[in-house]
This record gives C-alpha cells, structure tokens and sequence, in this order.
C-alpha cells in the first residue's frame, strides 16, 4: 500500500530551497554580548539586555517619522493646489490677498482642501448643509503611496516600527480632522478609525516590500506553522495559499478589463466632457483642479464598471441606472467626468454578453492554479480548497470596494451614487466560481477517468454487502454478507474482477473456481456433483 501524499503534495514545486542560499546577506560580525541563533534558515542576533532598549527606540523613531512625512507629502498634493487657485483667482480679480477677509478666505480653501484630504480617508465633508460622503479612491491610494514609500525608505523591520507607524499615523489624522472646519463634529471619531486602516496598510505594505523582510510565503507558512501549534489544525493548507493567488489574478484581471471599458467610455463621451469644459471656462488653474479632481475619481469608476461588466451596474443619482442591459440617465452636474459615463449605446444584445467576460477571468484562475497542482497528487478536498480561495479574494474586494466607493456626493438626486456592494460582490462570486469550477472540475474528472478510479468505486459500491434480513440468525448469515448487486453489476457490463485491473473489492473466497483448474475440496452443496470432481478431471 503506497504512502497517502502529503498536505502539500499536491503543489508543483520547482526546486528545494537551501539553507545556504537564505544566509546569503547575513552579516558575519556580530557586535559583543551577542550570540548568533538559526531561525527558519536565517541567522538572528539575540541582543543583550543593555543594547535591546535603544535598538527598540530606534524602531519606534523610524516608524513615527515615516508617517509623519506620509501625512506632510499626501496633505500638500492636495492643499497646494487649493492654495494657488485661490491666489490666482485674487490675482485675476485684481484684489489684494492681504486683508482680514483675504485670509479668512485663504484659510477656508485649505480647510475644504483638508477635508477633502479627509475625505480620502472615509471622514465626511461638510459645506453648510450638505454632507458629502463619496471617497475619493484616487486620494486614498497617494496616502498608501505615500505611505508605502515613507516605510520601505526610512521604517525599520520590526512589529514596533509597524505599531508606531500606524499610531502615529491615526494621530495625524485626528489632529487633521480637529483643525478643519469642513468636518462635522460626529465625523471625528472616524478620522482615528480612517487613519488606523490607512496608516496601518501603508505601513505593512512598505515593510513587506523591504529587502530584510520575509517573503509572503514565508509569512504564510509561518502563519500555517502558528495554527497549526496553536489549534492543531491546518487553517492554511498550501491549495488555500495558491487559490488565493488565483483570486488575486481574478482581481487583477477585473481591475485591468474595468479600466480599458472605462477608457473606451471616455472616448465616445469625450465630445460631452470638452463641451462641459468650455461651458464652465475654468482657466488654467481651475484646469488643473478639475484635472486633479476627476483622477480623485477615476478609481471609483474603475470599480462601478465592474459592477456593470458582473451585470447589476451602478447609478449616480436618485432614478438612473447604467447596466450592459439598459441605461436610464437624467440631470447630472457639469462634471466633466460624467461625460464618460456609458450612454443608451452601450446597452445593446452585444454588451448583454459582458458577465460572460467576468466567467472568463474565473476560467483564466482555474488554469492559472492548475497548472501549478501534481494532477496525479490532487484530492476533491485540494479542489475545495483551491476553489474557496479564487472565490473569496473577488468577493471580499468587491464587498469592500464597492462599499468604500459608494456614497453621497451631494444633496437631493446625488445622495446615491454607486453599485450596491452585496449584490456586485454575489454575482462577481458566482460567475467567478462558475468559470473555476469548468476548468477545475473537468481536469479532475479527466484524471479519474484516466486512473479508473471511478469505476473502481463504481464497482465496490455495487459488489457491497447487502443488510441482512431482519428475521436471519447472525450465525447463519456468511462472513461479509450477500451480494446483493452481482446481477445489477453485470448489467452495467462488469462481470467479474478480471474487468477491472487491479480490482480489489471481492475477497478471493467469493471469486468462482475455475472448472478446468479445480483441484481441491469441492465447494457445491450436493454430493451428486461432488462425485463427478475427482482428481484429473
């Protein structure tokens, strides 16, 4: 009996990993009260007590630092901007910018520029009565950019540097919140939570990127190693790891096809936008702030078209709808962004066909994952697995996207503009799934077929045991019980062992002698038969 594979046999690895080649960028030098420990491959210097203290406030400096030069860099993109127009526009009138109300004006466009920056960060803004509650991505991703940047030049490797990082960068944000007027009082205690999540990814993703910090393999089979030890289960089979690679290549192809729609939609409306611009005659300046201002918004349209392309589409206003299978528009504000939305064109029989493109990228994951799997070592269980993971990441990027992008982008019609992040999320997940599972499926049921095993269950469930009669002694009844299934399995063209190779499913006592070969005790019941069988015959 062959040994049953391995957790991980499954996965096709292209080579063992030396020892050797992880302690390639180890220092040998080590500084005094020091001794050197192997972990994981690495070699890890355990610092004495005196010299622990000022390395850890290294850490804890270094993270503060990058955050705080995150926060400066992201701010200033954004309020430098709303600084010039303003200047410009005093210039243009031919007013001075040094009276009590020029500075009263002045630093009311930077509170709107900080609330806006806010805004990146999921606080709402306020201006009068009206609450705008629409993220704008485009800002959120240059505070991960900028973040990311800062940790990956300047933090330290270390669980501290992330800590500090992230605090710092959630302090920031409040004091941000606390000194513009634009955010309303309730919305204050968001900007912690806001800074929290944006800080704390930002930093994680710039520490990761560091060259002294371990892989994301490392990291997922240290998380295995952990739940493992801890719960005595595998929470983190290698098939989970690699679905979730598959899922990350769905998003990445949802994200990528998105963006091409959405450039495709801006150049059948680029007629409708130039003309919103020449209306509004913004000059230079006020070019360069819409410029910004609709690159805020592009990402948010880079995901509603996702949602268009999975089917339930999206809407800005109150009673407009744009879906591959109809458009139903009305007032919008000049925006020039607007004008790259979808017209009645594009719903046609054509883009009626568009969730067959969201199918297609689950197709491309189940072979991305296959190709990548010992067929021959592949259980249902590792399919289950590979499946869940391609399945989980779209649904729980698509949940979140949405939700984030979604919001209120001004009073009356405009408090609902979005897709709807439970029912995007749900059709993405079923399409998805159902391209994974052709490939996958099929690929598996191919190997069965290939291997037999199929029809070898096939035949030891129809050669089972059959219940005993409830009337029969025990002792009367033969070891194993009747055959219940001969006749039903000779129907089906399996008439004896020798149909199925290797076929073990029948014990040697069951299987009919031969008469030609017969030479031994007789086995018939009568003994007129039994006289005919003697030796020779």
């Amino acid at each position: 009996m062959s040994a049953p594979p391995r957790p991980n046999a499954a996965i096709r690895t292209s080579g063992a990993r030396t020892s050797g080649a992880r302690k390639s960028g180890v220092r040998s030098s080590r500084p005094a009260g020091s001794r050197p420990t192997a972990r994981r491959g690495r070699l890890v210097e355990e610092q004495s007590a005196p010299e622990r203290a000022p390395l850890t406030l290294v850490h804890i400096v270094a993270g503060s630092l990058s955050a705080i030069q995150a926060v400066v860099l992201s701010l200033t993109v954004v309020v430098l901007p709303a600084v010039v127009a303003y200047l410009v526009g005093t210039a243009t009138m031919g007013t001075p910018a040094d009276g009590p109300d020029d500075a009263v004006q002045l630093r009311s466009a930077v509170d709107v520029a900080m609330g806006i920056w806010l805004l990146g960060h999921g606080v709402p803004l306020t201006a009068g009565a009206v609450t705008v509650s629409l993220a704008p991505l485009g800002l959120a991703a240059l505070a991960l950019f900028a973040m990311y940047v800062s940790a990956k030049r300047f933090a330290t490797t270390s669980l501290r540097a992330w800590a500090a990082g992230t605090a710092t960068y959630a302090l920031c944000t409040t004091a941000v919140a606390a000194l513009a007027g634009s955010a309303p009082g309730w919305s204050l205690a968001l900007a912690p939570l806001g800074g929290l999540v944006m800080g704390g990814l930002g930093m994680a993703l710039g520490i990761l990127a560091r060259p002294d910090t371990p892989t994301i393999a490392d990291i997922g089979e240290r998380a295995e190693a952990l739940a493992r030890r801890l719960m005595g289960v595998d929470l983190f089979p290698a098939t989970l790891r690699l679905g979730l690679r598959g899922g990350a290549v769905v998003v990445a192809l949802l994200v990528g096809g998105a963006a091409l729609l959405v450039g495709a939609w801006a150049l059948a409306g680029r007629a409708t936008s130039s003309d919103i611009i020449t209306a509004l005659e913004p000059g230079w300046t006020g070019g360069i702030v819409f410029a910004v201002a609709q690159l805020a918004l592009l990402p948010n349209l880079v995901l509603w078209a996702v949602s268009w392309l999975a089917g339930p589409g999206f809407a800005v206003g109150e009673g407009t709808s744009f879906t591959p299978f109809g458009t139903s528009s009305g007032p919008l504000p000049a925006i020039p962004l607007l004008g790259a939305l979808p017209g009645a064109d594009w719903a046609n029989p054509l883009t009626a066909w568009a969730p067959v493109l969201v199918v297609a990228c689950g197709v491309v994951a189940g072979l991305f994952v296959w190709r990548r799997l010992e067929p021959d070592l592949v259980r249902w269980s590792d399919v289950g697995w590979v499946l869940g993971g391609i399945v989980a990441v779209p649904c729980v990027v698509m949940l979140l996207g949405q939700w984030v992008a979604a919001g209120a982008g001004g009073p009356g019609r405009l408090a609902d503009i979005g897709a709807s992040p439970l029912v995007t999320a749900g059709l993405v997940s079923a399409e998805v799934a159902g391209g994974a599972v052709a490939v996958l499926l099929g690929a598996k049921l191919d190997v069965v077929a290939r291997r037999g095993e199929f029809r070898d269950d096939l035949v030891a469930w129809l050669r089972r045991p059959g219940p005993a009669p409830a009337d029969a002694d025990p002792g009367d009844r033969p070891a194993g019980g009747p055959d219940l299934a001969p006749d039903l399995a000779a129907e089906l063209g399996f008439d004896g062992a020798s149909d199925v190779p290797g076929d073990q499913s029948r014990p040697e006592a069951e299987l009919e002698p031969d008469p030609d070969l017969a030479d031994g005790p007789d086995r018939s019941d009568t003994p007129a038969e039994a006289s005919e069988v003697g030796p020779g015959k």
